[in-house]
């Protein structure tokens, strides 16, 4: 979902190299109702140890959106907020 947000509406907006998005109120977070339904499976293996997983996938999440817009429309984009 962090990824999602990224890619979809986070943004911070800069004029004449001053930051103009201050706070909350002009930075669109994602919505958990913006959201698609996640499936998540859980597999046990107890022969690995524990290991953290889930922010080096958030870079890749506009790149597999840009793809996926491409599979659906034949558009490419090359820039999201």
């Amino acid at each position: 979902m962090m990824g999602l947000g990224y890619t979809l509406s986070e943004d911070i907006s800069f004029k004449g190299g001053q930051i103009l998005t201050t706070n909350f109120d002009t930075y669109e977070l994602p919505r958990f109702s913006w959201m698609p339904q996640i499936e998540t499976i859980l597999v046990k293996n107890d022969e690995l140890p524990p290991k953290g997983g889930g922010e080096p996938p958030i870079v890749a999440i506009g790149a597999v959106v840009a793809n996926a817009i491409f599979d659906a429309t034949g558009a490419r984009l090359y820039q999201f907020p």
